[in-house]
């Protein structure tokens, strides 16, 4: 009998324990207030994910490539990758930025590894969705925006619908019925990153952007 085997029919004959309790979260969340009403959600979504050093631009669906090729001309960004096969990617290339040279995320990622790591300004990826108590985004990455992209360059655009804020994580699993359809890697973002680990000292975009900037797109022509 390999190792393997002996490891595994020994977790096989293990007895069976008994299952964890599941946790309370209807009394958990009796002892929250909860938000008012979508603007109080929306208030304190943006209160919360600035106080973690992210910026917040206020937009519409259509409004915003304009809105992002004026950030990126004031921040020196002259590379902006995005996914060519997402709506908002095809959108961007529409509106061919000024200025800007758009790099599509097109191939994989050992095919142009020097390009992707040294030679990326920004990036532009969505939220599915976002929670208020802690100023979060929620992205999912995949195939068409892979995790890289939130991950590489100095400089993050998030673009995001103001209408899908949650309050907590188990509100947004619940809506977006994560059971159903869990994936493979759900992301929450609070801010660009930071790191303190060494010297106490915190700095900015040590293991991730720098730099994290939302596109707070609304319906009601751009206005909080």
């Amino acid at each position: 009998m390999s190792a393997r085997e002996n490891i595994l029919g020994r977790l096989r004959a293990a007895p069976t324990g008994t299952p964890a309790p599941l946790p309370d979260l209807a009394a958990w969340r009796a002892l929250r207030p909860p938000v008012a009403d979508a603007a109080a959600g929306l208030a304190l979504f943006r209160t919360n994910i600035e106080a973690a050093h992210a910026e917040v631009h206020d937009t519409t669906a259509q409004d915003w490539p304009a809105l992002l090729a004026r950030l990126a001309a004031a921040k020196g960004v002259q590379t902006l990758l995005f996914g060519p096969a997402t709506a908002h990617g095809a959108q961007l290339s529409a509106s061919a930025p000024p200025g800007v040279q758009l790099v599509p995320y097109d191939r994989p990622a050992d095919q142009w590894r020097d390009l992707l790591f040294d030679g990326i300004d920004a990036s532009l990826t969505a939220a599915v969705s976002a929670i208020a108590d802690t100023g979060s985004l929620i992205l999912w990455p995949d195939a068409h925006e892979p995790r890289l992209m939130s991950l590489v360059p100095p400089i993050h655009f998030v673009l995001f619908d103001a209408a899908r804020i949650h309050l907590d994580l188990h509100a947004a699993m619940r809506a977006e019925a994560w059971a159903t359809r869990m994936p493979t890697n759900a992301l929450v973002i609070s801010g660009p990153s930071k790191t303190a680990d060494i010297q106490q000292t915190l700095a900015y975009g040590a293991h991730g952007p720098r730099e994290l900037i939302v596109l707070l797109c609304h319906s009601n022509g751009g206005q909080p």
